[in-house]
């Protein structure tokens, strides 16, 4: 089992920056990737960026140059720093956790909204 609680959301104005983290707890050391995805209002949950135990790391085209997903094994956590942010950044944000086998974890999502 996996907990996930994410934090770091906020309001802010277009051209800023943002760092969301989420805290693992539970067992992190089974986690084989964690992911930060995006839902916005009528749309689909989409993926942001993820990074594997290795450190292989991937991002949505929309946000490559701007975001930087990093992981912290000693502190159970995996962050994503938002840059240049724009107003079609806005939606709530949730932290993933696979591990081989087992349903994907979620945490409770934080708001991120970008003001033009």
């Amino acid at each position: 089992q996996v907990q996930l609680v994410e934090s770091g959301g906020d309001l802010v104005q277009a051209g800023g920056s943002l760092r969301l983290s989420c805290a693992a707890s539970g067992n992190f050391f089974a986690i084989n990737a964690m992911g930060w995805y995006r839902q916005s209002p009528g749309k689909q949950r989409e993926l942001v960026a993820l990074i594997t135990r290795g450190n292989a790391t991937n991002y949505a085209d929309s946000v490559k140059g701007r975001f930087t997903i990093s992981r912290d094994n000693a502190k159970h956590t995996v962050s994503l720093q938002m840059d240049s942010l724009k107003p079609e950044d806005t939606a709530v944000y949730f932290c993933n956790a696979v591990i081989p086998g087992r349903p994907w974890y979620w945490g409770q999502g934080t708001q991120v909204t970008v003001s033009s």
